[in-house]
């Protein structure tokens, strides 16, 4: 298993366009990836565009991914490169 842990630093927050960036590349993996607001402590399947949105991360909350699977090392890289491309976090 693999953990990121960030801060959020857009603007909006984890918003729907940044969202879709994120869960279209989880989406590239056969391992599950879990992101968790860690402000409230709430989880959802980073596959689930829809799900992702229902944790209402905002700008400076903490965001805890983790990875789990037989692709997980490749997933973790390119995640965290989505996350930092577009500005979610730094």
């Amino acid at each position: 298993m693999k953990e990121l842990t960030a801060t959020v630093i857009d603007p909006i927050g984890l918003h729907a366009r940044p969202a879709s960036y994120i869960t279209a590349e989880a989406s590239k993996y056969k391992c599950d990836i879990l992101i968790t607001n860690n402000k409230s402590n709430r989880t959802a399947n980073l596959k689930s565009l829809m799900n992702v949105l229902t944790l209402g991360v905002k700008q400076n909350d903490s965001i805890t991914i983790k990875f789990n699977g037989d692709d997980e090392d490749v997933a973790s890289t390119g995640i965290l490169e989505v996350l930092r491309d577009h500005k979610i976090i730094k």
